[in-house]
């Protein structure tokens, strides 16, 4: 699944072009390595997010292509 995708769909970031523009910006890490939007993901990456104030870190624990809002955060664990 495309990084962009995944990031909307666990909705860490809430919209897919925010997604995408942000790894467009160099915002957005895989495995410690600036990706692009169109990075497959993989179980096991760790995705790190540097919007805001606070740098983000969330390890991909399981890929769906549908995720509703209760079961979203299933599909990372958030790294301290």
């Amino acid at each position: 699944m495309r990084l962009d995708k995944y990031l909307k769909i666990t909705r860490l970031i809430k919209r897919r072009t925010v997604a995408n523009e942000a790894c467009d910006a160099g915002k957005i890490a895989v495995n410690g390595k600036i990706a692009r939007a169109s990075y497959d993901v993989k179980v096991g990456d760790i995705i790190e997010i540097n919007m805001g104030t606070k740098p983000l870190k969330a390890e991909v624990l399981s890929i769906s292509e549908y995720a509703t809002k209760e079961n979203a955060a299933d599909n990372y664990r958030i790294i301290p």
